[in-house]
């Protein structure tokens, strides 16, 4: 079996995927009533594109290039110590995509990233929701397939599938840490954990559509594999609360962007109202985050599927 897996990541990532989106499904948790038309769409395309073309992709660009302009260097650290190696992909993997995500919350580099947050749920489902080139243009990655070509490749399969399935929990509708929070004898288990790792209370907090109600911190909580990150560079809020709302009040307001838009941006353009996938003045649209009141918070989207049977803000 282990052998299996260190051979067939991609394949048993796919079923920890799978297994998290079964889970969600009979517990009545896949599907949310904020869902839109927009949604399903932009989320099954960018996860098929993800994982047939621009993972792979970039696996395989680096390894030619690698090949042909530093050959001599192929396995070069094939024989370091196993600690040592996931220190390097604890670093140029996890630590450069703490960074890039912060950054992509920037005026400049939010309209690559902002279809993550339109979301206005959270689950399995949104994993891999994104733009197109905030996942081709994602340093972490390239940096991750020059290590594993430099030797780490040894390593790499168990430390993706370590971080995917953290990732994946932290998205989750299951709220795994739930329990941590509900016995007082796991607390101090909870504090190392939370500190540690991403979870469902900090990611949610990140995807949250205010951060005015003391639970939601989406100008910090970036951690991917490590929550150890934000604690460091002072990013981090953790309340053991769940965020009652996601996504961007601005879809809201003024409807979702249309999923084509938001997967293939700065190649399509959107006409909505008050958008940051116009071109020439997203830095400017971006940095005017419409912020909902209490009550705005309680009031659905006019495009959202539904039905509602409880007040949206509790």
């Amino acid at each position: 079996m282990i052998d299996w897996i260190s051979t067939n990541t991609p394949a048993a990532i796919l079923a920890i995927f799978v297994a998290f989106a079964l889970l969600e499904w009979v517990s009545g948790r896949f599907r949310s009533p904020h869902e839109t038309a927009q949604d399903a769409p932009l989320e099954g395309t960018m996860t098929m594109l993800f994982a047939a073309a621009i993972y792979p992709g970039i696996i395989l660009l680096v390894g030619l290039l690698a090949m042909r302009l530093i050959p001599d260097w192929a396995g070069v650290w094939s024989d370091l110590p196993i600690p040592a190696m996931v220190a390097l992909l604890l670093i140029g993997d996890d630590l450069t995509q703490y960074w890039w995500h912060r950054i992509s919350h920037s005026p400049l580099m939010w309209p690559l990233h902002r279809a993550h947050h339109s979301a206005p749920y959270m689950g399995i489902r949104v994993v891999y929701r994104n733009n197109f080139f905030y996942y081709a243009m994602m340093p972490s990655l390239w940096i991750s397939a020059l290590l594993v070509y430099l030797g780490l490749g040894e390593v790499y399969p168990w430390y993706v599938l370590v971080k995917m399935t953290v990732i994946f929990g932290a998205h989750s509708e299951l709220r795994w840490d739930s329990f941590l929070y509900r016995y007082r004898w796991l607390h101090p288990l909870a504090w190392v954990v939370e500190r540690t790792i991403s979870t469902p209370a900090t990611h949610y907090a990140h995807h949250a559509m205010t951060q005015e109600d003391g639970v939601g911190h989406y100008k910090g909580n970036y951690g991917n594999l490590l929550f150890l990150w934000d604690v460091i560079f002072g990013t981090a809020r953790i309340t053991r609360r769940y965020s009652p709302r996601s996504g961007l009040y601005d879809d809201v307001v003024y409807g979702p962007e249309g999923w084509l838009v938001q997967l293939f941006y700065p190649l399509l353009r959107s006409k909505r109202q008050a958008t940051v996938l116009g071109g020439e003045t997203a830095p400017e649209v971006a940095e005017a985050v419409l912020e909902p009141t209490a009550d705005q918070l309680r009031i659905p989207s006019a495009w959202a599927k539904g039905p509602f049977t409880a007040d949206l803000s509790s």
